[in-house]
């Protein structure tokens, strides 16, 4: 029995735990109650949030449209977003920034910068010699790196989602192209931590659509796999996927439906803006032509000019695609010369033919990566803007060999209604249905290492090696461990990507560096020395690739065994804890690997270590993961090692990591076996003599980053302060804004209100002389020194202005009140008047209102009739120029006091109970009350005893030997024939009040 009671402690105490961990999560719902979702296209974004009551709402911005322009403008004392900064591309091409995105995580040699100088000469683009990137060179003062740029987009959509859900938002799910790489999406991560955002997810703009399209066709899916396939051709990129919808079993929830990106395929130059480029060449060419023989410049060395052809370019790509031809018109266009131009359909897909041939490629790239044929394709959807183009869909129609092109999505805001929904998931506050998402690697990556292996006797030499870690197409997130067996000194090894075959040559140069990290470890020798009695198993390196895609190095551990004799002890009480934790958690289960996509890759090299049989590669590194709270990571002081259990702890922990409770072959080690009551520990010993004892010693890791340098910590907190004062900034400027609208706002209201007869009647010609006066002063003052003028001085102005007119608007406003308030007063003085007369006439024996406080209530309506009869009278010799007498609040006052004293009586009246009625000694009638006239008593007939007046009959008891006929009328309180006379109500029976009659 204290056995038993000593099992149950750990668990009462993980309880405890649990339930403190569960309280932890809860508080942090307050911060947590709304989350975003950022749709960053190259052209324009979308903000989506959701929030309590308002389920996945796209968010309008400040001029109330659906989508934002990814524009950024950047001047010296201000910045714009949005519409406003793509207003001011034609004003200052230079400090306005548009399409940055395609800058992100790419060095200086990379095609796409040189592509980004071709496509916007206007921009300056310094070299940064530290992380071999570009920056934009605004002015010698104003330098701002492409991550800092979008961090301030982000800011401003943040600020977009706060408004229109007023409340604070932190959390947020951005999508990034899904052909992005590690360093791109680093990128993106940085951005976001300038800008103060929780990042949830990067999740793809592929699969944040697909889950749009899956959320809302729910009913449709079901355990027949099918087959969806995904067009999207946006404004600088295109990208076709292959989705596969089907329902399946999950651990939690039971059948649910799932999506998984089966097959991916891309081109990151084919998009609507190349087309918008080669139209506004077109339209360069036409604008140089008309004026040939004029001396003029050319077109393209004006940057304003550029950008105004670019706008008229996009305006004629959407036109064109529902007419076969138009006008393009633009006034002004340089040196003050008008253009116009007729440009047709056939004009357009001409300058675009080899555009359109490019149309197809995505689609062969996803079928190949997918390995399925058109046939297994049930439906091809259209997303992006650009697939609108006429010439595109004829091509992909074709390609595909369909009938027809779904169109039933919404093209431009699947992908962010689709992150907002995983946004709402991932946060703790919202519970959503669930929708398994699979998506699927792009680019695979690999680990490569060098060590030294003998052919021959007394030759050695080194020998390369590689293990891929995550294969192309294959699903994340997941983690991965890979064991090195053959080490026992420090090394290295490099995390690489894989066979990227499948890009093209010029794909390859815009991917960039292909080494990811050199992983150099320090310490494994050290760990070999301090566990010389140990059998090595290996130096594991955990790997995470995330929910975003982005890869990460977990730990490195070296792991070393050995046997050791069971001890009788029982088992510490924090082993228990530790134990019990881990089975809550569901830390010994290895059903659910398969689904997470977990598996180890090990050595090819390595002798047999822990679960290296033939099993899944799932369940080797979950349970690994599994036994981790129960490992003694501490060396093992003699005589006794530190974390030596009893064989009845042991056994315990044995099953919640899986083992069956009957001794087992080798062969069957690792597999799933029944939690239960741990066996006796007689039947231990004899099963168990000895068991396995692990240490696990951290290793040492330093990392060299290949690819991109990611930004120092210093560096990273030197560019979010950046942006927050540029941030506060932009805060002042719009403080003092307001207040000078507000000054000037005022001054020309009270000039037009100085000549409303309302309120020439409450001042005199010298009281609006001099308001008009200082008005007129202040309007100089704004004109002159406004443009110097601080936020404070504006106040200051304001304050000064308004308590100059106090005293007029005081009096029209007083005086627009009064019908009003003195109206409802005279209702209210009527009504507890009459009140106070219909308590009066209740009789004595009924009265439920004491003396004292109707003479209270009747002294109240007596005063107020005297103080309104009063003011009223004193306000009427008063002029109207004066400072009134009659006040509003006073009235108010006044009302309030009546009410309060009325409301008192008729909440008593409401819960009172009638008085009982005093019986004869025969026990059958009352005396009557002595103001009771004769004629009354003649003609009423008291009812049986125990029924009231209005009742029917009822029988009456056994012992009642006389009983009365109950046919008198009803009796009306207040009434100007009340009777005083009642019987006694019977026990338990509530007596009939109608509070109404009062």
């Amino acid at each position: 029995m204290a056995a038993t009671v000593r099992r149950q402690r750990p668990r009462r105490l993980a309880c405890w735990a649990l339930m403190a961990v569960l309280l932890a999560d809860l508080l942090a719902l307050s911060d947590t109650l709304a989350v975003m979702s950022v749709d960053l296209g190259s052209e324009s974004m979308k903000v989506a949030i959701v929030k309590p009551g308002v389920p996945m709402e796209i968010v309008l911005n400040k001029e109330s449209r659906r989508k934002t322009p990814v524009t950024v403008t950047l001047k010296e004392n201000e910045r714009f977003f949005g519409d406003s900064a793509a207003s001011m591309a034609i004003k200052n091409p230079k400090a306005t920034l548009r399409y940055f995105q395609h800058l992100l995580g790419k060095q200086e040699n990379n095609p796409h910068v040189a592509l980004y100088r071709a496509r916007f000469p206007e921009h300056e683009l310094g070299f940064d010699p530290q992380r071999q990137t570009v920056y934009f060179q605004i002015s010698p003062q104003l330098q701002f790196s492409p991550e800092e740029v979008l961090s301030m987009l982000l800011n401003y959509s943040r600020s977009l989602a706060e408004d229109f859900a007023e409340q604070p938002i932190k959390d947020a799910v951005i999508t990034v192209p899904a052909f992005f790489n590690q360093a791109e999406r680093r990128a993106v991560l940085q951005a976001a931590r300038m800008a103060g955002l929780k990042v949830l997810q990067l999740i793809n703009d592929n699969t944040a659509t697909a889950l749009s399209y899956g959320v809302f066709r729910r009913k449709d899916i079901n355990s027949t796999a099918q087959n969806i396939m995904f067009y999207d051709m946006g404004a600088g990129s295109t990208v076709c996927t292959i989705v596969t919808y089907q329902t399946v079993k999950t651990k939690d929830a039971g059948m649910q439906p799932q999506l998984q990106i089966r097959g991916v395929g891309f081109d990151r130059t084919l998009g609507g803006l190349e087309m918008e480029l080669r139209l506004r060449e077109h339209l360069a060419g036409i604008f140089n032509e008309q004026r040939k023989g004029q001396r003029a410049k050319d077109v393209r060395e004006n940057p304003r000019a550029m950008a105004k052809l670019l706008r008229e370019a996009n305006r004629l790509k959407t036109i064109l695609s529902a007419n076969a031809d138009h006008m393009a018109q633009i006034e002004g266009l340089m040196d003050d010369v008008d253009f116009k131009a007729k440009v047709t359909r056939a004009e357009f897909e001409e300058l675009c033919a080899d555009l359109f041939e490019r149309v197809p490629g995505p689609v062969q790239q996803a079928l190949q990566s997918a390995e399925m044929k058109l046939d297994e394709i049930e439906q091809v959807i259209l997303v992006g803007g650009a697939t609108r183009v006429p010439r595109v869909q004829e091509v992909l129609l074709k390609a595909v060999g369909k009938e027809e092109l779904g169109k039933n999505i919404n093209a431009d805001e699947a992908a962010a209604v689709g992150a907002v929904y995983q946004a709402a998931a991932l946060s703790k506050a919202f519970k959503v249905k669930p929708f398994v998402v699979r998506d699927a690697v792009i680019y695979p990556i690999l680990v490569e290492f060098t060590r030294e292996v003998e052919e021959e006797p007394g030759v050695r030499s080194l020998k390369h090696n590689k293990r891929v870690l995550f294969g192309r197409m294959g699903p994340y997130p997941q983690r991965k461990v890979i064991t090195f067996n053959r080490y026992n000194h420090d090394f290295d090894f490099h995390i690489n990507y894989g066979d990227l075959g499948f890009l093209g040559p010029e794909d390859l140069r815009v991917f960039g560096s292909q080494n990811l990290t050199t992983v150099k470890l320090k310490g494994v020798g050290e760990s070999f020395k301090k566990y010389p009695d140990y059998e090595s198993k290996g130096i594991k390196a955990h790997f995470n690739l995330d929910e975003s895609g982005v890869l990460s190095l977990d730990r490195v551990e070296a792991v070393f065994e050995t046997l050791v004799e069971d001890s009788p002890e029982e088992e510490s009480t924090l082993t228990k804890l530790g134990n019990t934790i881990s089975s809550l958690f569901g830390g010994g289960t290895t059903q659910d690997t398969k689904e997470n996509g977990t598996d180890t890759v090990q050595e090819e090299e390595e002798g047999p270590a822990e679960g290296s049989k033939a099993e899944p590669g799932e369940q080797a590194e979950l349970r690994e993961e599994a036994e981790a709270p129960t490992e003694d990571t501490s060396p093992p002081p003699p005589p006794e090692p530190k974390g030596d259990a009893a064989p009845e702890g042991e056994e315990a922990a044995e099953k919640d990591n899986g083992e069956k409770p009957e001794a087992q072959k080798p062969s069957e080690k690792g597999e799933a076996g029944a939690e239960g009551v741990p066996p006796a520990p007689e039947e231990e010993k004899k099963q168990k003599p000895a068991r396995k004892q692990r240490m696990v010693e951290e290793i040492g890791v330093e990392l060299v980053v290949l690819d991109l340098p990611d930004l120092r910590q210093d560096e990273l907190a030197r560019s979010a302060q950046k942006l927050q004062d540029l941030t506060l900034r932009d805060l002042e400027k719009q403080e003092r804004e307001k207040a000078a609208n507000s000054l000037e706002a005022f001054i020309f209201e009270t000039q037009d209100k100085l000549h409303q007869p309302e309120y020439q009647e409450v001042s005199t010609e010298e009281q609006r002389e001099d308001i008009s006066g200082r008005l007129r002063a202040a309007s100089t003052w704004l004109e002159d020194e406004g443009f110097g003028a601080t936020t404070v001085m504006l106040k200051e102005k304001l304050t000064e202005l308004r308590k100059l007119c106090q005293g007029l608007f005081f009096r029209v406003e007083e005086r627009k009140k009064w019908p009003e308030r003195l109206s409802a007063l005279d209702n209210l003085l009527n009504h507890s008047s009459m009140f106070l007369t219909g308590a009066r006439l209740i009789p004595e024996m009924d009265q439920i209102f004491t003396e004292v406080e109707m003479t209270t209530l009747e002294k109240v309506i007596n005063e107020t009739w005297a103080w309104k009869n009063a003011t009223v009278a004193e306000q009427a010799k008063l002029p109207a120029t004066e400072k009134p007498v009659l006040l509003s609040k006073d009235i108010e006052a006044k009302m309030m006091a009546l009410d309060r004293e009325v409301q008192y009586l008729l909440n008593k009246a409401k819960f009172a109970k009638p008085r009982p009625r005093p019986k004869d000694k025969n026990g059958t009638r009352a005396e009557p009350p002595l103001n009771a006239s004769a004629s009354d008593q003649g003609d009423k007939v008291i009812p049986p005893a125990g029924q009231t007046e209005d009742a029917k009959p009822i029988s009456e008891p056994e012992q009642e030997t006389r009983s009365e006929p109950a046919d008198s009328e009803p009796l009306e309180l207040g009434g100007p024939a009340a009777e005083s006379e009642q019987k006694e109500q019977p026990t338990g029976q509530k007596p009939t009040l109608k509070n109404d009659e009062l």
